[in-house]
């Protein structure tokens, strides 16, 4: 029999490092040139087509109809002198990745030649067929009809000979069937109120818009070796496989030198991801073996996200050329780091202003802190929503160990903040606002000093932690649309501030001043939303009982977490802001259900084939070994020497085969519980069945499993190990 491990460790042995060869000495000279951007668009746009499409990115106009086929003509001939020969409308459908239709630029003739050609009709939208799409119900399996229309906020931009313009999709009743429609109005909805808060502290805002920063972990798997593992290929990650004697507990893996063959990979990702303006400037080693990770700089949400998609998408193509796989599954490996995408989360104003700095002056502390206030009582007000944006089955390994945040929702702000926020919460309400002698000039609050960008440190286990001038966001998995949970807190920022205006107007009107009108609800708010804070050790045991008393939630696994979604407090929140309606929002936890359902399902499967085809065959194999090797000690030595010499290998053969017959009991169980489930009509009855029923033996099987690896002969285990699969050669 082939052993498949060991072909494909002859085929990592000796590889070559592919060489990297640079368009450029300078980044800058090829930085967006697969992209129409702005510099572009102004030379191949008249001047009244540029100032049209200007207008719809920065203030949302609509362009006209008229306009269009200017702008279509522009963008093909940009495209066809880079090569391009097809075009697609690109958009985020549910499945949680991209999708994509080309269609050719060619047009015949009646002469039997032909010629380019890209109209405006084109260009706005596109009809694909939306059927097999998920929809949660939305559309019917018979209704195919589904728009794609275009956005302009986020520029096209060309891959393989493809010009992909980014778009929303949305169904032939108007619901939207993808991740970008409600992120683009959670952006509108926060922008408008956003605008009219800002304007008690500055009346020359005239917008606001959340920025956002990613961090995208990853591992690097040879391909030989990621081919050797079927559980790799079909789940994402590895279902069996016994911990190395060195994994990551010498830590000497995180920021060290990178090895040649990652670096190769990583310098040509960053030439491509720079060709269309992703402005990707860290990579380092994370903390376990063969783990990595790059961020870009900040962009506006919307671009940001769009970005993240793409650079997923290179992860995967650029990876193949250096005979690598990218592993973008939150636990690949049992043991060691999962891989999270750390959302930075800040908001932004038209004056260039960042929200969540703190000031040096008076005026800028109190508009930060009254920001600050609403953000910290819009995460308590909705922190089970928070928790079901980044639900997952890979996610649900992720939280809770190994770095990664747990499934209760706070929010650390640091030593420094929290003792401001203390203060303010024990003041009188009255004269707060009054000049103080203390020239520290933070609030205007006595004895507050001066809040400084860095002087707030960082707690890895916190979800949700101030950094400065951001949130960062740690929960969100590795593999996730970032759209998700940037929808989520986009929106309940927007209703929150509703509140928050609507709160302080009516002290206003009441008689009170501005300022103590802003002063009294924020003190509040911080009251109010004190339960969400946590400064300590969000892993502890002590925290798991606080946080019950405080009322947080913990939701452990994707079906509890997942209800918050179709909440009649969730559908209030998003429909009163015109984000998504009850339909969508229904839409959403059913697929998210249905994609649990479904992964859970492909693992138990998996995991039942390896066991049974290829562990069991295996591990028998070995023990008939030892069966024939027993009986021949038995033939040649005495009965004393037998007896004395054997039993390391009767005690072998007794527990490789307690290990089989448990396996096989297990598996037996297991696919029984999973033909229960699979007969379960209602979608949550049996999502729970599959997280209670099914997934209650995995560890067990796989702990029998691993145990095996430790006692059959290295030669003859037919997956390669962590051993090998970690550390790359």
């Amino acid at each position: 029999m082939t052993n498949f491990r060991f072909v494909a460790l002859e085929q990592t042995i000796d590889r070559q490092v592919k060489e990297v060869v640079y368009p450029s000495k300078k980044i800058s000279d090829y930085y967006g040139s697969m992209t129409f951007n702005q510099a572009v668009m102004k030379e191949y746009l008249t001047k009244e087509a540029f100032k049209v499409v200007m207008k719809a990115i920065d203030k949302g106009f609509r362009i006209d109809r008229k306009i269009t086929d200017q702008i279509a003509s522009a963008m093909k001939a940009w495209a066809t002198n880079k090569g391009a020969t097809h075009y697609t409308h690109w958009f985020h459908p549910l499945t949680g990745s991209t999708a994509e239709k080309h269609d050719s630029f060619v047009s015949p003739m009646s002469n039997g030649l032909a010629i380019e050609e890209f109209q405006g009709a084109s260009l706005i939208q596109q009809e694909p067929d939306a059927s097999s799409f998920p929809s949660g119900g939305i559309r019917s399996t018979f209704e195919a009809r589904g728009y794609t229309a275009w956005d302009p906020t986020s520029p096209a931009f060309i891959i393989d000979s493809t010009l992909c313009i980014p778009t929303i999709f949305v169904a032939y009743t108007g619901e939207s069937l993808d991740y970008k429609t409600p992120l683009l109005r959670s952006i509108k909805a926060l922008d408008e109120i956003g605008t009219q808060v800002c304007k008690y502290f500055d009346k020359n805002i005239e917008k606001v818009y959340p920025n956002l920063g990613w961090e995208q972990e990853y591992f690097l798997v040879d391909n030989a070796l990621f081919s050797a593992r079927p559980d790799l290929i079909l789940t994402g990650k590895t279902v069996f496989g016994h911990s190395s004697a060195k994994d990551q507990q010498l830590s000497d893996h995180y920021f060290g030198t990178i090895n040649r063959r990652a670096l190769a990979f990583m310098q040509e990702l960053e030439i491509e991801s720079h060709k269309l303006g992703i402005p990707l400037k860290t990579r380092h080693n994370e903390v376990a073996p063969s783990q990595f990770e790059c961020a870009p700089v900040y962009e506006e949400v919307n671009i940001a996200v769009d970005h993240n998609q793409l650079l997923m998408h290179l992860l995967d193509t650029v990876s193949k050329k250096h005979d690598f796989k990218v592993l973008l599954h939150e636990k690949p490996y049992a043991g060691v780091n999962g891989s999270g995408k750390h959302n930075n989360w800040s908001l932004a104003t038209d004056t260039g202003v960042n929200l969540l700095s703190p000031g040096k002056d008076k005026k800028d502390n109190f508009r930060f802190i009254s920001i600050l206030a609403n953000i910290l009582k819009a995460v308590h007000e909705n922190e089970e929503l928070i928790r079901a944006s980044i639900a997952s089955a890979g996610n649900d390994l992720r939280l809770g160990g190994h770095e990664a945040p747990p499934a209760i929702i706070s929010v650390f702000l640091g030593e420094q903040i929290t003792q401001t926020l203390n203060e303010i919460e024990s003041m009188p309400s009255k004269a707060a606002l009054q000049s103080s002698n203390n020239s520290s000039g933070s609030l205007g609050f006595p004895k507050i000093p001066e809040i400084l960008l860095d002087n707030t440190d960082r707690n890895r286990t916190s979800p949700f932690a101030f950094t400065g001038n951001k949130f960062e966001f740690r929960a969100v998995g590795s593999s996730a649309n970032t759209a998700k949970p940037m929808f989520v807190l986009n929106t309940i920022m927007a209703d929150q501030l509703t509140y928050f205006k609507a709160d302080v107007d009516k002290l206003i009107k009441e008689g009170l001043k501005k300022d103590d009108a802003i002063f009294n609800i924020v003190k509040r708010y911080i009251i109010e939303s004190k339960d969400i804070r946590f400064e300590g050790n969000s892993y502890s045991e002590e925290w798991k009982k606080e946080a019950k008393k405080r009322g947080l939630s913990n939701h452990s696994s994707t079906p509890e977490a997942l209800a918050a979604f179709k909440s009649d407090k969730t559908v209030k929140v998003f429909e009163s802001h015109d984000v998504m309606n009850r339909k969508e929002l229904e839409a959403r936890y059913e697929i998210k259900m249905e994609k649990y359902i479904k992964k859970i399902q492909i693992e138990a499967r998996v995991m039942g084939d390896i066991a049974i085809n290829h562990i069991l065959p295996t591990a028998i194999k070995y023990q008939n070994r030892l069966i024939v090797n027993a009986k021949g000690l038995k033939d040649v030595l005495d009965s004393k020497t037998y007896v004395k010499l054997s039993r390391n290998q009767l005690n072998t053969i007794k527990q490789i085969s307690e290990h089989v017959s448990s396996i096989k009991e297990l598996v037996d169980s297991m696919v029984g519980a999973r033909k229960v489930a699979n007969r379960i009509e209602d979608i949550t009855e049996k999502g729970y069945a599959y997280r209670n029923n099914v997934y209650k033996y995995f560890d067990d099987i796989r702990n029998d499993v691993d145990k095996l690896e430790l006692l059959v002969d290295n030669e003859l285990w037919p997956l390669p190990k962590y051993r090998e699969l970690l550390f790359l050669k």
